[in-house]
């Protein structure tokens, strides 16, 4: 595993203490998954950029462009359930 050495800025600091005290040897794990999130979403951005720049519309099928395939039996809704499964009847007078 690398080592890194970074310089904050009082406030920074200040705030890192507070949210990954060091004493509770939590700093390393906060700020190693900090820096994986930060990473993804820069890569996330260049992979839109790309995508935007050029759009892969040639390979696209029809149900593609919909985004969803209605024969697909993983895509279809399944229907919510109600109560308990018994039917509850009202009878209200009627007058």
């Amino acid at each position: 595993m690398k080592q890194i050495l970074v310089e904050l800025d009082d406030r920074c600091a200040r705030d890192l203490e507070r949210v990954a005290p060091a004493k509770r040897r939590m700093r390393a794990e906060f700020v190693r998954l900090a820096i994986r999130q930060a990473i993804d979403r820069a890569l996330d951005r260049t992979t839109e950029q790309a995508y935007r720049a050029l759009p892969d519309i040639g390979a696209a099928g029809a149900a593609d462009g919909l985004g969803w395939d209605p024969d697909n039996e993983l895509a279809t809704p399944v229907p919510a359930r109600r109560g308990s499964g018994r039917q509850t009847v009202r009878r209200g007078r009627r007058g």
